[in-house]
């Protein structure tokens, strides 16, 4: 090859090197700098390293603050300023003049949730929360949804009543009162909101309504249940109310802390092949934990018991859990606990033995990837349960235990939240939610107009 040809071939060589690195680095600053939800995650997961997120609820951020603009791909959310007694009042935040909201930027001014078995329904604490730091942008958070002032604007009308700490504060009647505070709530909800041309637009379901407590909104939810809904599962609502097709399922809030990857026990690490304490007589589809504790009682490698949240019970469970290798999440009075989001953070393979249970997120997360299924009736049969998760190789059971490491951070509520966290996944929940209800209004509305046109002849 001659020198000419020689120096024309590198000349060549290095145009296109340089040409790539640069189309490479154009590409990163414009994701960057039209950053969504879905563009940083890629960004993030392409040039930066893995971090283990851990659970902290509350967390500080030096990041710099991103504005969400209306232009944007994120969910429009028109919030109603109801009174603080709906929502934060409960938590005994006493407002400044005319606040309606605490001041999100100072952490410290918020009202923390109770701890215990009321924090497993407290969604609508962190969403509300959510959509409050959303209009304030020093607070970095995910562009998935922000609080518009138009209603006209708004894709879906949320209702910030905490229904689940109403119904744990205030659902007991107390001196001489002779209706809960929590019924009259309901009931001062259902005048506001029948009265409001933002519910009358479309009947209501365009709201979003959170009741994520199976005894929350108990005397209001068949006046909303057009609505759309927020909730643990549908083990207590009639279909007519609330169903998969206009409803969203939401995550409990775990009791028990997550182990970071780095200290999650291996196989051979992990004594105990199954693992259950909790309540055991239960009524409706509960009666199978009796029947399973009957079968299992005597296994050595089973731990299968009753226990409670009282005392030390939340911290020997969350050792209990993070000692074995299975963790049984069984049908109670609900078809759903906060067992299994306990098990998954402590990155105890979930049995879920519950055939009426509905999962968050299941439309993009497949579950059978870190968990087991198995049917009540197969469940009960002698032998069966044991001899199935014995059969289970430790290569098998390995690649669940690296999946659940990977999905925790999905099952975590924090403010401000975080890509790809449970306050960020509800949000898209709802959005996918929104085309069937979109489809429905305008389904309805078909003859809508002719309608009017004939009433105003006959006039």
């Amino acid at each position: 090859m001659s020198e000419k040809s020689l120096l024309s071939s590198k000349f060549l060589f290095y145009t296109v090197t340089v040409s790539t690195l640069l189309f490479i680095l154009s590409s990163l600053f414009f994701l960057q700098r039209n950053e969504s939800s879905f563009t940083s995650t890629l960004v993030r997961k392409l040039i930066l390293p893995r971090t283990d997120i851990k659970n902290e609820g509350f967390r500080k951020t030096d990041s710099k603050p991103v504005s969400c603009g209306l232009n944007r791909d994120v969910l429009k959310v028109f919030m109603y300023d109801l009174p603080p007694e709906f929502h934060f009042g409960i938590l005994n935040w006493h407002r400044k003049g005319s606040e309606i909201w605490p001041n999100v930027k100072n952490i410290s001014t918020i009202p923390s949730y109770p701890g215990g078995l009321n924090r497993q329904h407290s969604a609508e604490y962190w969403l509300t929360l959510d959509l409050l730091a959303s209009e304030t942008p020093e607070i970095k958070r995910p562009c998935t949804a922000i609080r518009v002032k138009n209603s006209i604007e708004a894709d879906i009308v949320f209702v910030p009543f905490f229904s689940s700490l109403s119904y744990n504060r205030k659902s007991k009647l107390r001196g001489n009162e002779t209706t809960s505070v929590d019924k009259l709530l309901q009931e001062r909800l259902v005048e506001f909101l029948k009265s409001q041309e933002e519910w009358k637009r479309f009947n209501g379901r365009d709201h979003l309504i959170i009741a994520h407590h199976p005894n929350s909104l108990l005397y209001a939810r068949n006046s909303l249940g057009s609505a759309m809904f927020v909730l643990s599962d549908f083990g207590r609502y009639p279909s007519s109310i609330a169903n998969l097709e206009k409803d969203v399922i939401a995550p409990y809030f775990h009791v028990v802390k997550t182990i970071p990857n780095n200290e999650s026990a291996t196989f051979e690490n992990r004594p105990v092949l199954a693992y259950f304490q909790g309540a055991i007589y239960r009524k409706d589809g509960g009666t199978i934990r009796q029947e399973l504790y009957n079968l299992l009682k005597d296994e050595k490698d089973v731990h299968f018991a009753f226990g409670t949240v009282k005392g030390n019970g939340t911290k020997q469970t969350g050792k209990g859990m993070a000692s074995s290798k299975f963790c049984l999440n069984i049908a109670g009075d609900t078809p759903s606990s906060n067992r299994l989001f306990d098990s998954i953070v402590s990155h105890c393979v979930p049995v879920i033995i519950s055939d009426q249970i509905e999962l968050p997120f299941e439309d993009t997360l497949d579950y059978s990837g870190f968990s087991v299924f198995v049917h009540s009736s197969e469940a009960v049969k002698k032998g069966l349960l044991v001899n199935l998760l014995r059969g289970i190789t430790e290569d098998q059971w390995k690649k669940k235990w690296e999946r659940l490491k990977e999905v925790v951070r999905f099952f975590e509520y924090r403010f401000p939240s975080q890509p790809g966290d449970s306050v960020d996944l509800i949000w898209s929940s709802v959005s996918h939610k929104l085309s069937s209800l979109h489809f429905g209004v305008q389904r309805k509305n078909r003859y809508h107009r002719s309608e009017i046109f004939d009433r105003n002849q006959s006039t």
